[in-house]
């Protein structure tokens, strides 16, 4: 994969993300309609319209690439070249009209992550990455905090749709971890988290039952921002792991201890 061309695959990725940034923008507080994709797990036509302006620009820019987004399946494209998107990451807050919600796209190369973007567009924020280049915030570096221990550290979470019905809900996680942790942040789009553990501004993040492209793109942020990404016990994390904690490295182990006590199954009495 030479320079120049995985630069003018990260330039159309950059175009793409803030052309549908602009759109959320533009929608947001307005009326569009939305319907379940499960009983509580909705998409708004702001999402199919996002996804379909990233899809179509980066198709006729790469035609024999292949995609993974959330609200669609796409047939044919070449698997070595995979993109990963989520069209707009946050859209329970965008349809309350809570501005915390943002673009997520990642390109993997042959089962590796090759870059990332996500743009919020709400502060005008573009990250980018690129594997073994680093991570960028409005064309600057930024790095992971050196904040430690984990008393000292602001962390962030996330719960999965049905948690009100499923076993893994992540509650005894969060007790846990809010009761080690300076605060814990629960603010409902998984892509800025990673992205704010990149930038120094969170010192960790966990979750679980992800999908592909709520972490993609932003797991590659936090490696090249020199931080530590694995899944909840210890591994390194795969883009298909539904469970990842993510952190700036020097509190990793003090939140995986705590992930493994709290999810250690409860022994019947």
């Amino acid at each position: 994969m030479s320079t120049e061309g995985l630069q003018a695959m990260l330039d159309t990725a950059v175009t793409a993300a803030r052309h549908a940034g602009r759109l959320q923008k533009e929608r947001l507080w307005g009326e569009f309609t939305f319907s379940f994709k499960g009983e509580v797990d909705i998409v708004t036509e702001v999402d199919r319209a996002c996804e379909e302006l990233i899809v179509s620009r980066i198709r006729a820019a790469f035609p024999d690439h292949s995609f993974l987004a959330e609200e669609n399946l796409y047939d044919g494209g070449d698997p070595a070249w995979r993109w990963v998107i989520d069209p707009l990451d946050g859209t329970t807050n965008y349809a309350h009209g809570f501005p915390w919600f943002c673009v997520s796209i990642a390109l993997e190369h042959e089962g590796e992550l090759a870059l990332g973007v996500i743009y919020h567009c709400m502060m005008d924020e573009l990250f980018t990455a690129v594997r073994g280049g680093g991570a960028f915030l409005n064309g600057r570096p930024i790095r992971v905090s050196s904040r430690t221990p984990l008393r000292h550290s602001l962390i962030a979470t996330g719960f999965p749709y049905d948690a009100a019905r499923g076993n893994e809900n992540n509650f005894r996680n969060f007790f846990e971890l809010q009761l080690a942790a300076r605060g814990v942040r629960r603010a409902g789009a998984a892509a800025l988290d990673l992205a704010y553990v990149a930038a120094g501004r969170l010192d960790g993040y966990w979750e679980c039952k992800l999908k592909p492209w709520d972490v993609a793109a932003g797991a590659l942020l936090v490696r090249e921002a020199g931080g530590m990404v694995t899944n909840h016990k210890g591994e390194p994390h795969r883009v298909g792991d539904h469970r990842i904690l993510a952190s700036n490295g020097l509190i990793h182990e003090e939140i995986e201890a705590l992930l493994e006590r709290a999810e250690k199954p409860t022994p019947l009495l």
